[in-house]
């Protein structure tokens, strides 16, 4: 449903350059796979990659503490029968007070994860909307259109250029490594 506004959009703007140029002017379209495009730049791989080596060390201490509380489960269930009330009820008690924390602490690490992805994956969308505006203005477009399209010519996609461009960018801004003896 959301999606009927912007094709509505994309199509108003289309017709409003074909209508705005004269008959015998060439109108340069290109049609755009955004989704493809962050996932397949050099940058969007890179960032991808980054949160999950993040992601992952908090995961490893989770695995950790929940591999210690079902440690100190197996214990109980074992020296259950010779452990006073008291015992038990303090360690049934630590089960839940540990069970809880960690539960607690998944949250928060899903937390963090997420607001960290959103906030990363909005400063590539913006970069890759500039790369993209840089190549349709060095390559003449007159249109762009993302989102919302049903079918395209392969001749009008772009994103096989755009995406060449930004290797190439990451290419050039890469530090050459020192020749090894």
């Amino acid at each position: 449903m959301r999606m009927f506004p912007k094709v509505m959009i994309l199509a108003m703007a289309a017709v409003a350059v074909l209508a705005g140029a004269p008959a015998m002017a060439e109108i340069k379209v290109g049609v755009l796979d955004f989704g493809r495009l962050m996932d397949e730049s050099p940058q969007g791989k890179a960032l991808i990659e980054s949160l999950r080596s993040e992601v992952a060390a908090k995961q490893r201490e989770l695995q950790t503490q929940s591999t210690s509380i079902q440690g100190k489960r197996d214990k109980l269930v074992k020296d259950r029968a010779t452990m006073t009330s008291d015992q038990v009820s303090r360690a049934e008690k630590e089960l839940r007070d540990g069970e809880r924390d960690l539960a607690r602490r998944q949250q928060e690490v899903n937390d963090d994860f997420n607001a960290r992805r959103n906030e990363e994956m909005s400063k590539l969308q913006r970069t890759l909307i500039e790369e993209v505006r840089t190549y349709s203005k060095a390559q003449n477009f007159d249109l762009v259109v993302t989102d919302g399209v049903i079918y395209a010519i392969q001749t009008l996609d772009i994103t096989p250029g755009v995406l060449s461009a930004l290797q190439q960018r990451v290419s050039a801004a890469a530090p050459a490594k020192p020749a090894t003896r």
